[in-house]
């Protein structure tokens, strides 16, 4: 199938950056965009704030794109504010995008779709496994506000979309990024062995024992790879995860284990990162990347503790169904194992945990 020019927006990102590594091994001209979009083999950067209608409108003028890859949020005290802040962002692409011969838009969601805003999470009727025929929950939700601006672009502009809802993802990015969930609890086993402090799961009973799946972030760009061309994906939403399940308190063993920590039992109470480590694990982050010659000493830049207390915490069961994706010609698969421990790997040979 020919291959067109790409423009990933958000290319620092877990979601971009994965995603740029694919097009480029397949052979796309890919220009990657972001405020900071630094330097990635075969990306063609270009610095934007999608905050600024002026900048963006100059940085994308004259650029060929054909497919958008739009895998970027930034995130607000509350939903109202999400919808406004990352509905603009997405206005001011399409604006800068005015004369560009767009032949796709392929966006970036997760499972939020099916769980409701932050604020009112999982508080919806929705059902796991997810299925992407599940109506919309109740209440704001920038996702929704998302979808239906690429909606109604495409309509008027006359390109396909393609919506990919990943579940938690993990995999390498050249940014700091809030969903790495993988990053967060890299580090925090780091912490809990040097200062020898028991290695908990942070999360939800229900999220120990219960059923879950994840997104490896090189799955979910081949996916998205595969919709921006395949007929057969033009204009549907699809589930992003591995394809294989597991229950966190088997998970919490195999990490434990490369990190040579023992792990320990379900706790008498729900104990979130935040809450222990916000004002701990500055200083003494500071301190381990001193000891170990790391390349990053400040912990805010690797650990999201906020996101991974949300993704834990959760008090029902997430699946994610992926019967759409394959029937209709997708068949990736990762094991989740791999996802955590390849990247913890990665993540010692970058230096970024010692």
């Amino acid at each position: 199938m020919q291959k067109g020019t790409a423009l990933i927006v958000g290319v620092s990102g877990i979601s971009g950056h994965n995603l740029a590594r694919v097009l480029v091994a397949e052979g796309w001209t890919v220009y990657g965009l972001a405020r900071n979009p630094g330097k990635q083999e075969g990306v063609i950067p270009v610095a934007a704030d999608l905050f600024d209608p002026a900048v963006v409108r100059q940085a994308l003028q004259g650029l060929p794109v054909t497919h958008v890859f739009f895998c970027t949020w930034s995130r607000r005290d509350t939903e109202k504010e999400n919808v406004e802040v990352n509905g603009a962002m997405m206005n001011n692409l399409f604006d800068g995008l005015a004369g560009a011969p767009l032949q796709h838009v392929a966006l970036v969601t997760g499972t939020k779709q099916y769980l409701g805003s932050f604020e009112n999470y999982g508080s919806g009727k929705a059902e796991s496994p997810f299925r992407e025929s599940e109506p919309r929950q109740p209440g704001a939700n920038f996702y929704y506000t998302l979808e239906d601006i690429v909606f109604d672009a495409a309509a008027k502009r006359n390109f396909t979309w393609s919506v990919h809802r990943s579940h938690t993802m993990i995999g390498q990015a050249s940014g700091t990024n809030a969903m790495n969930m993988g990053v967060t609890l890299a580090v925090y086993a780091t912490l809990c062995k040097e200062l020898s402090l028991p290695f908990v799961f942070p999360g939800s009973r229900v999220q120990w024992d219960g059923l879950t799946d994840i997104t490896e972030a090189s799955l979910l760009g081949r996916q998205m790879a595969w919709a921006a061309l395949a007929p057969a994906a033009r204009n549907q939403a699809f589930n992003t995860a591995n394809g294989d399940v597991f229950r966190w308190r088997w998970m919490w063993r195999e990490i434990a284990a490369f990190f040579d920590l023992e792990a320990a039992p379900y706790p008498e109470q729900h104990s979130p990162l935040d809450a222990r480590l916000k004002d701990v694990a500055p200083a003494q982050w500071a301190k381990i990347a001193a000891k170990y010659d790391l390349a990053e000493a400040d912990v805010s830049k690797l650990a999201s503790w906020w996101h991974t207390d949300a993704d834990l915490g959760r008090e029902i069961e997430c699946l994610n169904d992926m019967t759409k994706s394959r029937d209709l010609g997708f068949a990736g698969y990762y094991d989740s194992r791999a996802s955590f421990l390849e990247l913890f790997t990665l993540l010692r040979a970058q230096r970024i945990i010692p």
